[in-house]
């Protein structure tokens, strides 16, 4: 006998699904979806390709960060170096190696997962895969005609603080830097 799937009174099953807006990067779907009650319900969402996102930790304990203007946000934005898959294909590992050299310049020797963080699964099914990077070696940006951002290092101790004081407000780069700080002991699980 199978193992019963323990949450199948909460499973909602697609009746039709429609696209109702086609983005360059965004994708808008109406469902009509059943309910565990065999009420029929709609739910709207965004389709996303999926992105990366990298703590890159120099030998001193700081962290590359970037400033960026985050129009939907309409204000400059303190982050981790990340960006969107190019296709739901593409090497996660691959893509953050990618991000990290386009947008500082870095390349680096030792790569470790940090896990996958949904940003918004009540209404998106984005998924972003988390990286540290170390052995860090600096170059040149190669940043997109459209992208504009600067470059700094912060010591790590610092970030975990303004994640914690609502300085950082970027929910990945929350998660991330937190992640990265268990993992080095700069914060204790």
């Amino acid at each position: 006998m199978g193992k019963v799937n323990e949450f199948e009174n909460l499973i909602e099953k697609t009746v039709d699904s429609s696209e109702v807006f086609a983005g360059e990067m965004l994708h808008v779907y109406r469902d009509n979806i059943e309910l565990p009650n065999g009420k029929i319900a709609t739910r709207e969402y965004v389709k996303h390709v999926g992105a990366v996102a990298v703590v890159a930790l120099t030998e001193s304990g700081s962290v590359v960060m970037e400033k960026q203007y985050r129009y939907p946000a309409r204000r400059v934005v303190t982050e981790i170096p990340a960006g969107k898959l190019n296709s739901l294909e593409e090497d996660r590992l691959a893509a953050a190696k990618r991000e990290l050299r386009e947008e500082t310049g870095i390349e680096a020797d030792e790569w470790v997962e940090l896990g996958e963080y949904h940003p918004a699964s009540a209404y998106c099914n984005e998924k972003i895969w988390m990286f540290m990077a170390r052995g860090l070696r600096k170059g040149e940006q190669d940043l997109d005609e459209d992208e504009f951002l600067n470059v700094v290092e912060v010591p790590l101790e610092e970030l975990v603080e303004q994640v914690l004081d609502g300085t950082i407000k970027d929910g990945k780069t929350q998660v991330a830097l937190l992640k990265a700080a268990v993992r080095v002991g700069v914060l204790k699980a």
